[in-house]
């Protein structure tokens, strides 16, 4: 055996803990970054909370060491613009009335039962309450029956003396109300009610339906290509129907604790303002710290000890956290204003406008790796004057063979079904065709992947539909 040295040339990448950190800190949305920076206030004697009153020049806010000489702007509340002119209904707690607070009900029972017929008892007769307590009664935890509708409905209409008919009515009454799914059979009716329940069109409907009446056992085992294939679609369409499934409560039973009213906190808010985009970090998620003066000097004046020791670790640590803050202020600052910039068209005119947008592009602008614009905009949100937005939102998939995104063409989809003639609607060739002739050549079958994304109902249902609501009117 014969022994040697040898050099070899090579990279390794080798992450250090400030850099970790700085990365952790840009993925974190804004509940868990004011979490962390209370952590840190909490375990770090040397950390301080910077006041903006102390740190604002200008209409800026220093949120870099002292060392590194930059800024980052933030809005004050001065300059934000009229609450009337980008609160937007349905996308804050403002939405509704002034005394929304006084809904929340005091003094509820807290057995859960108790509640739904509390909500019922306007509605419904004492005997009504009766059956429907006995179906309540007759509901696991999840929401559940535990013996078959029929078994019940059975022994609820002699004991009540209702035909089974009227027993089953409010059986149902229950299974499309308040809490949809409650008094379900089993998790796939659960489901499909709740699917039925979602009000307007809801993306993704049909694909969904299929999936929870013939695919749930695929569902359950993450067999997405499988379901795919039995569905006869493609991945994408099957995602999209999957999310919607996952999005659903397979536990209505549980729906039934009260839970407070949750709301956004938009990270970022952008307006219109001198005929220009105007983008600042809100101040309400964006918590400054800064390591105490004082308690700094006197270390960097202070000999060695054992007690000195612990106490640079912690001014170390204490710089890292201010200069990770630093950076994903910077960075997510900056993503925002490049996402505004090339989305301005759709800020301005809605959906038909979105341009297509990819990770590499706002990477290539703002000189970062996709990865980091990948962190930086999951989880945070803009509000705009349409709306609060995930940063994730404002990216488009470029459409194949046109200089569109596919979210602007499934919006000149949805208008022109809108504006189709009475009596005669569009079959999915035609809107293909009328596309064409703006120059945007899509494919029939692209136009129905749109359309049921859109939960649109097929040329002939909906047909179908107008020739059912002329019969009934005449």
């Amino acid at each position: 055996m014969k022994t040697g040295l040898s050099t070899q040339l090579g990279q390794q990448l080798h992450l250090t803990p400030q850099l970790l950190q700085s990365i952790r800190l840009l993925q974190l949305d804004g509940l868990q970054l004011e979490m962390e920076v209370r952590r840190a206030l909490d375990l770090n004697p040397l950390l301080e909370v910077e006041e903006a009153q102390d740190a604002e020049q200008n209409g800026e806010i220093e949120v870099l060491p002292a060392q590194d000489a930059a800024a980052t702007e933030v809005a004050a509340f001065d300059e934000l613009p009229e609450s009337n002119l980008w609160d937007v209904p349905g996308t804050s707690w403002q939405d509704g009335d002034d005394d929304r607070m006084q809904r929340v009900a005091a003094g509820e029972s807290s057995d859960p039962h108790v509640r739904v017929l509390d909500r019922l008892a306007l509605e419904l007769d004492e005997r009504a309450l009766d059956v429907v307590a006995f179906w309540l009664e007759n509901t696991n935890d999840a929401g559940y029956l535990e013996q078959a509708p029929e078994t019940l409905a059975l022994l609820a209409s002699a004991r009540f003396d209702l035909s089974t008919d009227a027993v089953l009515a409010l059986r149902d009454r229950l299974l499309r109300g308040e809490f949809p799914g409650l008094t379900a059979a089993d998790v796939r009716e659960c489901l499909l009610v709740q699917l039925d329940c979602l009000h307007g069109r809801v993306p993704g409907r049909h694909v969904a339906r299929r999936i929870v009446t013939d695919g749930l056992a695929l569902l359950a085992a993450h067999e997405y290509d499988a379901l795919a294939r039995l569905l006869d679609l493609d991945s994408e369409q099957v995602m999209e129907g999957v999310r919607l499934v996952l999005s659903l409560d397979a536990r209505p039973g549980a729906s039934l604790a009260p839970a407070p009213t949750g709301y956004i906190v938009p990270d970022v808010v952008a307006w219109h303002a001198d005929c220009a985009w105007r983008v600042a970090l809100n101040p309400a998620t964006t918590p400054r710290v800064r390591v105490n003066a004082l308690q700094e000097h006197a270390l960097e004046q202070a000999g060695p000890s054992e007690g000195a020791g612990k106490l640079r670790e912690l001014l170390q640590e204490a710089r890292w956290l201010t200069r990770g803050l630093s950076i994903r202020y910077d960075t997510l600052l900056r993503t925002a204003r490049a996402i505004v910039e090339r989305q301005a068209g759709f800020l301005t005119q809605g959906d038909e406008a979105m341009a297509p947008l990819t990770l590499k592009e706002i990477a290539d602008a703002i000189g970062m790796h996709e990865s980091t614009v990948s962190r930086i905009t999951t989880g945070k949100y803009m509000q705009t004057p349409r709306g609060t937005f995930e940063l994730k939102h404002f990216f488009a998939v470029r459409l194949e063979g046109a200089n569109v995104s596919g979210p602007a063409v499934r919006a000149m989809v949805r208008r022109l079904i809108d504006s189709e003639p009475a009596g005669k609607p569009l079959a999915d060739e035609a809107i293909a065709g009328l596309l064409a002739r703006q120059g945007i050549h899509i494919a029939r079958r692209t136009v129905a992947k749109y359309r049921e994304q859109l939960d649109i109902a097929p040329a002939r249902e909906r047909r179908r539909a107008t020739v059912s609501v002329l019969a009934k009117a005449g």
